[in-house]
């Protein structure tokens, strides 16, 4: 099994507009789950301490190999989530790993 985990800083300078862009990216997220077949589970969510020095939002999915990470990937509806988190975002950083 693949585990792939993102974590994003968002663009935004003002902490309200930070908030809502990072509630935002975890509603379309969690959206893919029973859309997208590869996922096999997918937890999603926003900091809640220290937005000073953490990322913003966190991604943990779980997919059967890396066929269905690039499966994942290439999901119209992931692709559609993706344009909206790199307009939002500022930072990003990931690692895939079998578990």
């Amino acid at each position: 099994m693949i585990r792939h985990v993102v974590i994003w800083k968002m663009a935004a300078d003002d902490a309200e507009t930070r908030a809502a862009h990072a509630a935002e990216v975890v509603r379309l997220l969690e959206g893919l789950v029973g859309v997208v077949p590869a996922i096999r589970s997918l937890t999603v969510g926003g900091n809640v301490a220290a937005p000073e020095v953490n990322a913003d939002v966190a991604l943990v999915i779980d997919l059967d190999d890396l066929d269905a990470l690039e499966a994942y990937q290439k999901h119209p509806a992931h692709q559609e989530v993706a344009g909206y988190i790199r307009q939002v975002t500022g930072d990003r950083m990931a690692v895939d790993f079998t578990v």
